[in-house]
C-alpha cells in the first residue's frame, strides 16, 4: 500500500513552505498526525521502522528482528494509522486527499520524520552517531573548503 510505503521513506523532502496564511490541508493533515500521536506511538512508530529497514540484505545479518516481532509492529502500525486516519484526524485527512491524491505521502513524510526525531532526543543515540568524528581528517576536510 502506497501509505505504508510512504512512511518507510522518512528521508523525503517535506512538502514546500508556505506562508502561514495559505497552510495547505496537506500540511494541516502532518500536523495533525503528529500531535495525535503520543511520544510512546512515535517511538515504536520509529521502531517499526527500524524493523523494517532490518530487512535490507544488507543490514540483515546485524539483525536480530524476529519474524513475530516484525508482525507484531506491522498490526501495531496498521491499527495506528487507522485510528488517525479513521478517527483522530478524519475530517482533514477528507479534505487533504480532496485537495491532493499525495496527501497521505506529503503528510506520513512529516510523521516518520518526527518519529526519528523522537529516538534522536536520546544521548546515547546522538553519542554513538557522532563517534565517527574522530576519525574525520580535518585537516584535509579544511584543505578542500578553502
Amino acid at each position: 500500500m502506497k501509505l505504508i510505503s510512504t512512511i518507510i521513506l522518512i528521508a523525503a523532502v517535506m512538502s514546500p513552505h508556505t506562508s502561514a496564511s495559505t497552510v495547505s490541508a496537506t500540511q494541516q493533515l502532518g500536523v495533525c498526525l503528529t500531535d495525535s500521536m503520543n511520544g510512546k506511538e512515535r517511538k515504536n512508530l520509529a521502531k517499526w521502522i527500524y524493523f523494517g529497514m532490518s530487512q535490507h540484505s544488507t543490514i540483515k545479518p546485524y539483525s536480530n528482528v524476529s519474524d513475530a516481532n516484525l508482525d507484531q509492529m506491522n498490526k501495531y502500525v496498521g491499527e495506528l494509522i487507522t485510528r488517525l486516519i479513521t478517527k483522530d484526524c478524519k475530517e482533514i485527512s477528507n479534505k487533504a486527499m480532496e485537495e491532493n491524491s499525495a496527501a497521505f505521502e506529503s503528510a506520513f513524510s512529516i510523521v516518520g520524520k518526527v518519529a526519528m526525531q523522537e529516538l534522536m532526543t536520546e544521548s546515547s543515540v546522538s553519542q554513538s552517531l557522532g563517534v565517527f568524528e574522530k576519525y574525520l581528517d580535518t585537516e584535509k576536510i579544511e584543505a578542500a573548503l578553502k
